[in-house]
């Protein structure tokens, strides 16, 4: 690494959903339909977040269908799906099957070292991960990786993605001076947790200027939000309609506050909460891209497996661009 890095000049924001695919359109089982999303309604002009769509690209956001299986058969899962999701490998051929819900133990060491996160660091460049963690848990996570044993959190991709680039460094400090987000978007449970002092409670909307904050001082901004899959696992509509409501409220405050000239992008793993009658799905991941470029950016995607190389190309040509802008 360099001690200086450098910039990219356009910052990009990459927001992790947790098992949020592109379903039918139907009301009876998917949220997306019924849901009060009105921040989607406005990039999307209206239109409602269902498979028949995608592609789709308006004035101000693309959405795109990623493909989840990659021809494997078998439904998609967490595990294999983090690892392709943040290296751009196919990390469900490397393992021979969809393994969930933690990243298989023979592909913890490939994430770290080869996530999008820890190649836009070796480039030079200013990352970030938003997410506040239990900074105790995590060091005790190191010792049991480095001992043989079974960590409880550095199992996940994004945490496992974060510690090999170095950036997982954001605890309760953080939090509570608004220099972080709680994975759940509202610090309820990390007020459970450590109290109310530390997480003082947040709205949807709040969190997401915050995370705007945090990716404006940064090239490379991670976040990674689980609340979606939870909701899909629990087979409820009306458990799938608050959790796509939060998602909603979270990226209308990043929106608002956001760099004018922050690239956005969500993608998903696989499909769950999009239909609520069953648990994973085959459905396509989620991928919506939001700000300037966003067509081009998204006409890059297809499967999981394109979201990190497009990234990565994307800051590269910025750096080719914007060459008086490094350094800073």
């Amino acid at each position: 690494m360099t001690s200086d890095p450098a910039s990219a000049g356009r910052p990009i924001l990459f927001i992790f959903l947790d098992g949020v695919g592109l379903g039918a359109d139907d009301p009876a089982r998917n949220a997306f339909v019924v849901a009060r999303l009105p921040t989607l309604d406005a990039l999307l002009d209206g239109r409602r977040v269902v498979a028949a769509i995608a592609p789709l690209h308006t004035s101000r956001a693309s959405l795109v269908a990623l493909d989840a299986t990659l021809g494997v058969d078998g439904l998609p899962q967490s595990g294999t799906g983090h690892a392709t999701l943040f290296t751009g490998e196919d990390a469900v051929r490397m393992h021979g099957r969809h393994f969930g819900p933690w990243v298989p133990a023979r592909l913890r060491g490939f994430l770290r070292e080869r996530s999008v996160l820890a190649k836009a660091r070796a480039a030079g460049l200013r990352v970030a991960f938003a997410n506040a963690y239990p900074l105790d848990i995590i060091e005790a996570d190191r010792r049991a990786l480095r001992e043989g044993g079974r960590p409880r959190l550095l199992r996940a991709g994004p945490p496992l993605a974060a510690d090999g680039a170095g950036v997982l460094t954001r605890g309760p400090e953080h939090l509570a001076a608004g220099a972080a987000v709680a994975s759940e978007i509202t610090n309820d449970r990390w007020a459970e947790r450590v109290g109310t002092a530390v997480a003082p409670p947040i709205m949807a909307h709040e969190a997401g200027r915050n995370l705007a904050a945090i990716a404006a001082a940064c090239d490379l901004t991670l976040f990674a939000h689980y609340g979606t899959d939870h909701a899909g696992h629990e087979r409820s509509l009306e458990s799938a309609v608050a959790a796509l409501e939060k998602v909603d409220a979270f990226l209308g405050g990043v929106i608002d506050a956001a760099a004018r000239d922050m690239l956005l992008v969500v993608a998903s793993d696989h499909g769950n909460v999009e239909d609520c009658t069953t648990a994973h799905t085959l459905n396509p991941a989620l991928g919506l891209v939001v700000g300037t470029g966003h067509a081009a950016f998204a006409r890059r995607l297809a499967s999981i497996a394109d979201v990190a190389p497009a990234i990565l190309d994307a800051l590269n040509e910025e750096q080719t661009e914007a060459p008086d802008r490094r350094g800073a």
